[in-house]
């Protein structure tokens, strides 16, 4: 029961639904309510269908191309180190990809179910949960479950998003964002020394 709840927190963590209200509230703004609902639930659907492409095939694209278990938890892990960095010392997720907003006509897509819910953090993060060397095929389907049950949240977040922002503040949500970026950094770090320990005692 335990590693279920430490998956599912360390799920919501990584998608950071929180950390994608600031990007949605931005790239929606010159939209009507009825356009930013479709947006929200469009892009969580996005989102949702690309972390699910990973989860079914993205072991079998990294073992097409030979690259190993061991090699694959040390470089994800610090994939997931690096993106941890930036969520705690950076400019922050929110700000950051706000930025990156310069087509409001294409925003459901990007930035907000890529890279702002689905992000390489995610993604990284739903191919490592569900290898099939280390999990079965039931742990798969429950860290599916937990996937889509965050991106259920995270539309749920998207959808009341003005009033998440009001009762927060921006100020609230940076904090938060830094919170998750810490406990994705400790994940992280365990992966790299699994690899390795992995690595050596072959």
């Amino acid at each position: 029961m335990a590693e279920l709840i430490t998956t599912f927190l360390f799920l919501f963590a990584v998608i950071d639904p929180i950390g994608s209200v600031p990007v949605y509230l931005e790239a929606t703004r010159d939209f009507d309510d009825e356009s930013k609902r479709k947006i929200a639930i469009r892009a969580s659907c996005i989102a949702f269908l690309i972390l699910l492409f990973f989860i079914v095939v993205g072991q079998i694209i990294f073992e097409g191309m030979e690259v190993t278990l061991d090699a694959f938890q040390i470089s994800g892990g610090v994939i997931l180190f690096l993106f941890a960095l930036t969520m705690i010392f950076g400019d922050g997720k929110p700000e950051k990809e706000k930025q990156r907003i310069t087509d409001y006509k294409h925003v459901t897509i990007f930035p907000i179910a890529i890279p702002s819910i689905a992000s390489p953090g995610a993604i990284t993060a739903v191919v490592i949960l569900t290898d099939n060397h280390s999990y079965t095929f039931n742990e798969q389907i429950i860290t599916t479950v937990f996937v889509f049950s965050v991106i259920v949240l995270t539309a749920f977040i998207l959808l009341a998003a003005n009033k998440v922002q009001k009762i927060i503040g921006n100020y609230g949500i940076t904090v938060i964002s830094k919170i998750m970026g810490l406990i994705l950094a400790s994940y992280a770090v365990q992966n790299i020394m699994t690899g390795i320990k992995s690595f050596f005692t072959m």
